[in-house]
């Protein structure tokens, strides 16, 4: 069956992994999904990853982390743009994860970024997901 949103369906691959305490997860890859992948890294919310192959299909192997006391560094992620609705945004009014405590990921012209990143950079673009 094919999936209708892939960004979503990897969150959702990577959050219920990392729910159930599992060390890594398999996505199969884009390379939309490896720069989101890069951010998630670059955060500090997940180890590791690596492009792998299995069967002769691309995936994305993600190491997942998780704090002393084994529970997930990753407390939330939400999809923010949809396949029905797209919702995009000037870098003026970029909203704000938890109040600054959390990541939002935005395509923009000058490629995927954190929201962060995209502020300082005064671009704006469409708005992917947010984590915390």
């Amino acid at each position: 069956m094919a999936v209708s949103d892939p960004i979503a369906d990897m969150l959702t691959k990577i959050r219920n992994a990392s729910s159930a305490g599992f060390d890594r997860v398999d996505i199969p890859t884009s390379k939309l999904k490896l720069e989101v992948i890069k951010i998630l890294k670059n955060e500090g919310y997940i180890k590791n990853f690596k492009k792998t192959t299995n069967e002769g299909k691309n995936l994305i192997r993600v190491f997942l982390k998780y704090d002393t006391e084994s529970k997930p560094i990753i407390h939330g992620i939400q999809k923010i743009s949809k396949p029905g609705r797209r919702i995009y945004s000037g870098y003026r009014r970029l909203p704000r994860v938890l109040n600054g405590y959390g990541t939002l990921i935005i395509s923009t012209s000058d490629g995927v970024t954190t929201g962060k990143k995209a502020a300082e950079k005064k671009v704006g673009g469409e708005l992917i997901c947010s984590i915390w």
